[in-house]
């Protein structure tokens, strides 16, 4: 069978008048070119190049090939640039983990400014871990740690997990208990009222309420939505309470629509962190989405 790069070297030679020049064009040795000129005479069985004062000059033979041939070639060169163009604008890919809220909150509105492909993935933190150390994810925003030695992890700021309401609930009884120091009145003046919560993770809630109620809360809520940000938006200008991280709500608290209605004694207060693994291949794309954390109003 023909071999497809002793055609590309004789057209080279056929174009060049020349071994090395054609060695040259094509990144190959001088013999290389010799062996493959002579593999293709042996296999059309006649002589494609006369040697006449110093220059190669193809054989009426060869100018038949050459025209043969010359216009599948350049398809393939085309196909070839085509090709190693895509790859070397190829973009890279980015995987990233971390909750919804912070997705939406912080990354959502700087995705369409990026040079590069993003992947968002979320889940439980505990399989964002094993997927980070699998190379499944390049970079998690987290608020714990895992003991993996394939993984560092960078603190970047904090979150307060915070009591809020909608600025239409009165919460004047509320504020007098505390103020008083009446926390079992409280938190059953707190059962009474409307909350809102999440079907996926009532972890804020739970924590909140064992760290200054000391116990488990047990009441149900009356709406839960889809996530965070949906309990944000229901309860901004209206009646109701909720516990979420503080950073999620600062605009609303900024524009009169939800206001804190209580740190806690015991507060909570979580660190955030970058999880990525000790080397990657995307390290600078990796930068580039750390820098917008760091800069975002946490």
């Amino acid at each position: 069978m023909i071999n497809l790069e002793w055609l590309r070297t004789f057209k080279s030679v056929y174009e060049t008048q020349s071994f090395t020049k054609a060695a040259k064009e094509l990144y190959i040795s001088q013999p290389g070119v010799s062996l493959h000129i002579g593999s293709l005479e042996a296999y059309v069985g006649y002589t494609l190049f006369e040697r006449i004062s110093k220059k190669l000059i193809p054989t009426e033979k060869a100018k038949i090939l050459y025209n043969f041939t010359l216009e599948p070639l350049l398809k393939l060169e085309t196909a070839e640039q085509t090709f190693h163009k895509t790859t070397k604008t190829e973009r890279s890919t980015v995987s990233i983990g971390m909750c919804f809220e912070t997705f939406q909150f912080t990354l959502e509105k700087h995705i369409p400014n990026f040079d590069f492909n993003v992947i968002i993935r979320f889940g439980l933190y505990e399989q964002m871990f094993s997927d980070l150390d699998n190379g499944l994810l390049d970079l998690i925003i987290t608020p714990r740690k895992a003991n993996l030695k394939n993984l560092n992890f960078d603190s970047f700021s904090k979150e307060k997990i915070v009591l809020i309401n909608g600025t239409a609930t009165d919460t004047s009884e509320f504020k007098n208990l505390i103020k008083k120091n009446k926390i079992e009145e409280a938190e059953a003046w707190l059962k009474q009222q409307i909350w809102y919560s999440t079907a996926a993770d009532m972890e804020h809630l739970n924590n909140f309420w064992k760290a200054n109620f000391n116990r488990h809360p047990d009441f149900k809520p009356n709406y839960i939505v889809p996530n965070i940000c949906s309990i944000v938006r229901c309860l901004s200008r209206n009646s109701g309470f909720s516990i979420v991280p503080d950073f999620l709500c600062k605009k609303e608290i900024a524009s009169g629509g939800i206001e804190i209605a209580w740190e806690g004694n015991n507060k909570i207060e979580n660190t955030l962190y970058f999880g990525e693994r000790v080397k990657n291949n995307v390290q600078n794309e990796i930068d580039k989405i750390k820098e917008i954390f760091r800069n975002e109003n946490f």
